[in-house]
């Protein structure tokens, strides 16, 4: 009997030691996943097209991300008789941060993640973030004449340039979704993202006039944590 109470006491004093150090983890992961695109250019008819997108993220404290994304998809308009299709690649570091961060969760990650409901464990992953990054162009484009000259008489153009790199600043919003529970949290994330990318070029669809180019990514995808907290 005294056996049995003394290894029950080492093993609560043990998973009481994993608790409290679980906050502190530094986890890694990796995703991937697919999505449409949304382009918002001069040729403004927008084609939705696909996307795809890797990324590997690096959890600052639990709720707290810098991480790194590549992207490889196609941009696709028309309008003015003319028409474009851009299959671009990008990269760009980023940050996130997530509501759970500003909750009593936050404090003790690990006991949270034994505690929480599952919307409460899916609203604290609601995240926003922005980062910094390139996007490389390769533009194929037929352009009237009409609207050539149209662009020429306010003081625009046809870009020459169609394989171009320029720098670009995506805003993201969305949530993870975390199945696989485990004393350390979860293991597996289903994410779900918007990703607003601002350009300071006007030349996503090889058109130059007054405006800068955007466009939008809708992605669902998949993470998973690399390493255990330990």
């Amino acid at each position: 009997m005294k056996k049995l109470l003394i290894f029950n006491l080492i093993g609560i004093l043990f998973l009481t030691g994993l608790t409290a150090s679980a906050q502190f983890s530094r986890p890694i992961s990796i995703g991937a996943g697919a999505g449409g695109t949304i382009n918002l250019t001069d040729l403004g008819n927008v084609e939705s097209k696909f996307a795809f997108y890797g990324e590997l993220d690096y959890l600052i404290t639990p709720f707290i991300s810098v991480g790194l994304h590549g992207e490889k998809g196609t941009l696709a308009g028309n309008g003015y008789e003319s028409e474009f299709k851009n299959r671009y690649f990008a990269g760009n570091i980023n940050g996130k941060i997530r509501v759970g961060q500003f909750l009593e969760g936050a404090k003790n990650y690990s006991y949270y993640t034994l505690q929480a409901n599952t919307l409460s464990r899916i609203l604290s992953n609601v995240y926003v973030g922005a980062g910094a990054g390139l996007v490389k162009n390769r533009i194929a484009k037929n352009i009237s004449a009409l609207y050539a000259n149209y662009l020429e008489s306010v003081g625009g153009e046809i870009s020459k340039d169609v394989g171009e790199i320029h720098f670009v600043v995506p805003l993201n919003v969305g949530v993870d979704i975390p199945f696989g529970r485990t004393l350390y949290g979860p293991q597996w994330a289903i994410n779900v993202n918007y990703q607003h990318t601002l350009t300071f070029n006007d030349n996503l669809d090889g058109v130059i006039n007054k405006n800068n180019d955007q466009y939008g990514f809708v992605s669902v995808g998949v993470k998973y944590a690399l390493f255990n907290r330990n």
